[in-house]
Parts: structure tokens; C-alpha cells; sequence
């Protein structure tokens, strides 16, 4: 057998339901997944749990007050005793550069400091550093010395002790996993030297050090980032006392960082002259380096986070355009209704649009598998009709004895045909070849007719290049929650899109609850098949690639009983989805065909790929960006984007419940309808694809009914 015979039998042979729990595993871990790089993006970034809030100095009672008269340098590591203070020596300077690494400032800055053999601080972020792995190995390369300055950059004085520690801990994290160090030296956003503690943030300091951490201020503060002009930073960098050392605060990201290289050069040269050693932090307190090299578990965590983060900033752009596309699909679909629709419509309401009025007798095919609660609603609704039928219950094996309270109701339009099961297809055809008439009606066994639903269903066939028509199949039990978002889905999803389609001539799937057939048409393309679990689908492709015009009669009502449960809605849009894909398969040639075949193969068939299949499996992006909006974006604009959406969605959904003659409150609902649906059709989506293309068994799964939809429902 070649791959192509094996790779057909694969998608079209029954299959298996995956197991219940692994069903909703894989395709919610993927959106996790999702949600996790975009959250790892967003930090790379310093969008998420960015904080732009700057404390204001208050009072100083706490700080001791030879701290606030000591050196720029605080040890608050031992919690037994008073943290101290140390100075740079005399004649000593440490050159210091916060913000960092920036890919464009400190490849410069750090050419100044190996001109002139000089080692420095650079006091770096954790965003910076996981954007910048090259520059922080650099850094390090070259002999300077990195402290901490948080991820984010957020004023500590602001923060919990469990955001400061992330703070820290996740930049060292960083490092880890671009330059396998660690740092004992840390410098707090938006901090000026000791003299400037309060009572905010000393005890930030307190809780830094009892962490292992020395705490470096500074002695002068450039105001670089101001961009003072290069004559002032210089100025500012000299120090007050000659011959005193000092601990000097620069820039080398943030902004334009001109003037801060031109000025360092400067700096460097006039200290010099002055008789200035340059050096690190630990080297002027006669330390050891506060860099330490890491080992084992803390070195590959820190890797596997680098690793991730650059995937999550090559990953965004990929969902970003699949975001532009499923708005493109749905923006595209909103608009093919708007102007499609109200042609299907006008035409409608045409008196006499298909020629003189079809008055032949036709039969009605019921096939019937385990419908005890639900068959004899079916058949008296039939017996209200006010067109000429004959009744056909074909029972397809049941054994709640279905075929039992046929015989007992003793209709004299109905026949009843007692075979083994084999599936629906089987039933069908074997209706059809009983048949006396030469237009065959097809519904469900859990389904009621309105009195004029055939009559309206078979009009259209006055025009004989008609093959089928399409009813309007509308949800019953719709006062439940679940039923009204069915109801939504029916009248926005399926018959709004079926006028579309109608005016285009692409049909894809007359529903198995309403539809009607010329026998001729069936006979010509062999019956209906049990290659796939959505026959309707497939039967309706083969009639279109065969020549016949398909049609939608939307006053041809049928209230069928709707999936009463998550669960059983998801088996049941398991095996649409599942099934359609089945067909869409199957009638794939018809892409390259000519004819009918070709029109319906580059027309109606990409379009129900865009919209019945790329559409809902990438629709749940909006709800990821959304999350992720409100959590680390600008909450507002992201609210009011989606808002927009949703009221689109609204209009667009009151339209189609006006076109249908609807009232409109069940659209009450449709805002969670939206958020809950989507992932649903997602799951069922995802999961119908991996089976198809890993070869899962699925099999049909009969759904519960209860009975409840005795007659088309009255609404008051």
C-alpha cells in the first residue's frame, strides 16, 4: 500500500474518543505554554509587572546616623549586629554604570574603559541582561565587576519583600544563564548616595543585606541621564574634596547616552593627571570579587530561562501575525455577511422565486437509533404538516425499542423499516431506496417540524438545477445557558453563514436535522457514504461538486434538542469538527477540478477551512492577548478593544436574529458565550486535528436526549 492509500485510510477510517483527561490537556497546556512565553517576553521587555512609581523622601528616624555620614558602601549582612559603612580609599575611583547592558551605549563605554586599561561597575537589570547575553559576557570578559539592579527597575520602597526578592533573584537567574555568575553587589533603582536614606527604604536595605547582599550607593551623581551637556557631567563627576575617593554614578542605557561617552573619556584623563586609580567596588574595599561562578542546577535554571526567553521574543512576532489573521477572518467574514445576507434575504421574500408552486407528494426519511424519548414528538409534528408526505422510520437496530412505539402510534403515513445497525449512512440509504417519491426529505429522530416546514423546505425545487435544499435548523431547548449559547451559535454561526454561502453557490453541509434531496441527485453521486462521521457534510460537497445548485429555504424551521452539558456539546462538536475535516479531506481534489467541482473546490472549500477551521483553532489568541493585556498591559485599552469586539459581535448577532425573526435577549449571554466558546472550539478543533493526522480511532457517540423539545417552542 503507497503512503497516499495509507495517509486517506488514516484520516477516513472510524476512530476512537481520546481519553476524557487528555482530551483538554494537550490543548490547554499549549495556551499555558503560550501564556508562558508571552509573560517571559513581556519581562524580557519590562512590560510585565513594570512599576513606574518613585517614593518620595520622608523621615529618617530608623537610619542610624553614622550611616547617613558614611561611605556610599553598606554592609547589612550580619542581622546580629548595626549595618556599617565603608569609603572608597583616598585617590581611588569606581567608575559605575547603571541601567544596562545597551546594545548601543555600552559596546562604546566599554571601548573607553579598555583604552585606557580601566575595570568599572556595571549595575545591570535583568531585562537588559536577557536581551543582551553578548554584552553581558563581555562585561565580564574584560575583567569589571556586575552588581544587581533589580529586573524591572521598580522603586524597592514601593515593593513586598517577596517582589524584592524576585526581583533579585530572577536577575541573578539572568546571569546565570548568560555568563554563569552570580553578584553579592546590588544598587537600588532610583537610589543617590547614604545620606539619602529614610525611613522607606532603609529597611529595604536590612532585608537586601540579611540576603547576602552589600549595598553600593555613590559618592557623586552625575545627572547623566538629564543630559546636562558634557561639560556638567564632568563637572558633577570631580570630586568635592581633592584627593578624597569616590564612587561615581553614570548611565549606559535609558536614553541617548552621548554625552555620558564623550564625558567619560574626560573624566577618566582629568582624574588621572590627578594621580587616580580606576578599579571595582570589591577591589577598592580590599575584597574578594563579589562575582562568583555557578555551578549544577542554578546554572542550567539559569540557561533554560535564557533559552526560553529568546524563543518567547521570536515567538511573539508569529502570534502576533496569527492574531492579524484570525481578525483578518473574522473582519472578512463580518463583512461577507453584511453584504451577502440581506441579498439572501431580499430574495426570499420573493413570492414565486423558484417558478410555480411544488405541490408533489415527497417523503420524509427518519432514521432512528435508540430515540425512544424523542420519536414520537418527531412523527406527530409530522403528522401537523400541511404538505402531502410520506413517513419513513427507518430504526437502525435499537434496543430501547424505539422501533416499538413506531408501530404502536400506527400512523398511516409512516412505514417503518426494522434493519441492523450500520450507522446513519446505511439507514438513509436504505430510506431512499424505499422511497416513493422522487424528493427526499432527510431529519433527525430527536426533531420536530413545523406544519409548513416541508412545504417551505421543497419549494425551491420548481427550479431543476436545484439537487438540495438546507433548512433551518434552530435549537429547542434553549432556556438553559448552555441551549441559549447554542442558540447564538445556530442563528449567527450556521444560518448566517448558510445565507452567505447560498449567494456564492458553495453550500458546504445541509444539516442532518432539515434538509431535502432530489433522488436523482443522490443516485448520481452513489448514495450517502459512511467514509466520514459528518455524512451530511460529505453528501452536500458531492452534490455540489457534481453540478446541482444548493439552496436555503430559512422558512423551513426544524427545533431539534441540543447537547444539554459541556461534556456532551464537546462530543458532539468532536465528531462535526472531526467529520468536516473528514470531508474536507475527502473532496480535496475538487481544489484543482474543473466545473462545478473546481468553482466549489477554490471557492466554498478554502472558505470553510478560513472560517470553520483556521478561524476557531486560532481564535483563542484574542483571549491569551487579552489576559495578558489586562494583567501586564494597559488594562483600559486592552478592555476597550475587546469591548469593541464584543459589540460588533453584538450587531452582527442582532442582525442575524432580526433575519431569523428572533427575539433578541438570549444575546444577553453572548459575551460569555464568546470567551467560553472559543476555547471549546478550540479544544474540539485542536483535538480533531491531532486525530486526524496521528490516526486516533473516534467513533460515533450517541448523544442523551430527554425528550423535551415536543413542538417548535412559543416564544412570548
Amino acid at each position: 500500500m503507497s503512503r497516499h492509500q495509507r495517509r486517506r485510510q488514516s484520516l477516513l477510517r472510524p476512530r476512537r474518543l481520546a481519553a476524557p483527561p487528555l482530551r483538554f490537556f494537550m490543548p490547554l497546556s499549549l495556551l499555558a505554554c503560550l501564556l508562558v512565553l508571552l509573560v517571559l517576553r513581556g519581562l524580557a521587555t519590562n512590560e510585565v509587572f513594570h512599576d513606574t512609581r518613585i517614593a518620595q523622601s520622608v523621615d529618617k528616624t530608623t537610619v542610624p546616623e553614622d550611616l547617613l555620614k558614611g561611605g556610599p558602601v553598606i554592609d547589612a549582612r550580619d542581622k546580629k549586629a548595626e549595618p556599617v559603612s565603608y569609603r572608597i580609599p583616598d585617590k581611588t575611583v569606581v567608575l559605575s554604570f547603571d541601567d544596562g547592558p545597551s546594545p548601543e551605549w555600552t559596546p562604546k563605554i566599554l571601548k573607553v574603559l579598555e583604552d585606557h586599561q580601566i575595570r568599572a561597575d556595571f549595575f545591570v537589570t535583568g531585562s537588559m541582561t536577557t536581551r543582551n547575553p553578548d554584552l553581558i559576557r563581555k562585561i565580564v570578559a574584560d575583567g569589571h565587576e556586575i552588581g544587581l539592579h533589580t529586573f524591572t527597575h521598580p522603586d524597592l520602597a514601593y515593593q513586598s519583600h517577596a517582589r524584592i526578592s524576585w526581583e533579585l533573584a530572577q536577575t541573578q537567574l539572568a546571569l546565570a544563564g548568560v555568563a554563569g555568575v552570580h553578584s553579592s553587589l546590588f544598587r537600588p533603582p532610583y537610589s543617590s548616595d547614604a545620606s539619602a536614606m529614610d525611613d522607606w527604604n532603609y529597611p529595604v536595605i536590612k532585608y537586601v543585606g540579611s540576603h547576602g547582599y552589600l549595598t553600593a550607593f555613590i559618592d557623586r551623581d552625575t545627572d547623566d541621564w538629564k543630559r546636562p551637556g558634557v561639560e556638567e557631567i564632568v563637572k558633577a563627576a570631580l570630586p568635592a574634596k581633592p584627593g578624597a575617593g569616590e564612587l561615581i554614578l553614570l548611565h549606559d542605557a535609558g536614553g541617548d547616552r552621548s554625552e555620558t561617552v564623550e564625558a567619560l573619556e574626560q573624566i577618566i584623563v582629568k582624574l588621572q593627571g590627578e594621580g587616580y586609580r580606576f578599579t571595582t567596588i570589591s577591589d577598592a574595599l580590599g575584597a574578594p570579587s563579589a562575582m562568583v561562578p555557578v555551578h549544577g542546577y542554578q546554572l542550567w535554571a539559569g540557561k533554560v530561562f535564557i533559552w526560553a526567553s529568546k524563543v518567547a521574543v521570536v515567538t511573539l512576532p508569529v502570534l502576533v501575525a496569527l492574531l492579524a489573521l484570525v481578525g483578518f477572518l473574522n473582519f472578512g467574514r463580518f463583512a461577507l455577511m453584511v453584504v451577502l445576507a440581506p441579498v439572501h434575504a431580499r430574495r426570499s421574500r420573493k413570492q414565486g422565486a423558484w417558478g410555480e408552486p411544488v405541490t408533489e407528494p415527497v417523503t420524509v426519511l427518519v432514521p432512528a437509533y435508540n430515540e425512544r424519548e424523542c420519536i414520537a414528538n418527531t412523527l406527530n409534528s409530522l403528522a401537523a404538516s400541511d404538505y402531502p408526505i410520506e413517513v419513513i422510520v427507518i430504526d437502525d437496530g435499537s434496543t430501547d425499542g424505539t422501533a416499538d412505539i413506531v408501530e404502536e402510534m400506527d400512523l398511516p403515513f409512516v412505514r417503518l423499516i426494522r434493519k441492523v445497525n450500520g450507522g446513519k449512512p446505511s439507514a438513509l440509504n436504505a430510506g431512499v431506496a424505499a422511497a416513493a417519491h422522487d424528493i427526499v426529505v432527510m431529519m433527525d429522530g430527536d426533531t420536530v417540524f413545523e406544519p409548513s416546514t416541508v412545504r417551505e423546505l421543497v419549494q425551491p425545487f420548481a427550479d431543476p438545477k436545484i439537487g438540495a435544499v438546507a433548512g433551518n435548523a434552530k435549537v429547542g431547548n434553549r432556556d438553559s445557558l448552555i441551549g441559549a449559547w447554542q442558540h447564538i451559535e445556530y442563528v449567527l454561526g450556521h444560518n448566517l453563514d448558510r445565507r452567505m454561502y447560498d449567494v456564492l453557490n458553495v453550500i458546504p453541509t445541509i444539516p442532518g436535522a432539515v434538509g431535502a434531496f432530489r433522488r436523482e441527485a443522490l443516485r448520481e453521486v452513489g448514495g450517502m457514504s459512511d467514509d466520514t462521521l459528518a455524512e451530511d457534510t460529505d453528501i452536500t460537497m458531492a452534490v455540489l461538486s457534481a453540478g446541482w445548485r444548493i439552496v436555503y429555504a430559512e422558512r423551513a424551521r426544524a427545533w431539534t434538542e441540543a447537547p444539554a452539558s459541556l461534556q456532551q456539546l464537546w462530543s458532539q462538536r468532536y465528531r462535526w469538527s472531526y467529520g468536516s475535516m473528514q470531508a474536507m479531506w475527502k473532496h480535496r481534489r475538487a481544489v484543482t477540478a474543473r466545473g462545478p467541482a473546481g468553482r466549489f473546490g477554490r471557492i466554498g472549500l478554502p472558505l470553510v477551512v478560513m472560517f470553520g477551521v483556521v478561524a476557531p483553532l486560532l481564535a483563542p489568541l484574542v483571549d491569551l492577548f487579552l489576559l495578558y493585556g489586562v494583567l501586564f498591559g494597559d488594562t483600559p485599552i486592552t478592555l476597550a478593544s475587546w469591548g469593541g469586539f464584543i459589540l460588533l459581535q453584538s450587531a452582527l448577532s442582532w442582525y442575524a436574529f432580526r433575519l431569523d425573526r428572533e427575539k433578541p435577549w438570549h444575546l444577553i449571554s453572548l459575551p460569555l458565550q464568546q470567551v467560553v466558546y472559543r476555547q471549546l472550539m478550540y479544544i474540539v478543533l485542536l483535538q480533531s486535528t491531532i486525530t486526524a493526522f496521528t490516526g486516533g480511532r473516534l467513533r460515533w457517540q450517541k448523544l442523551r436526549r430527554t425528550g423535551e423539545v415536543a413542538a417548535a417552542p412559543v416564544e412570548g
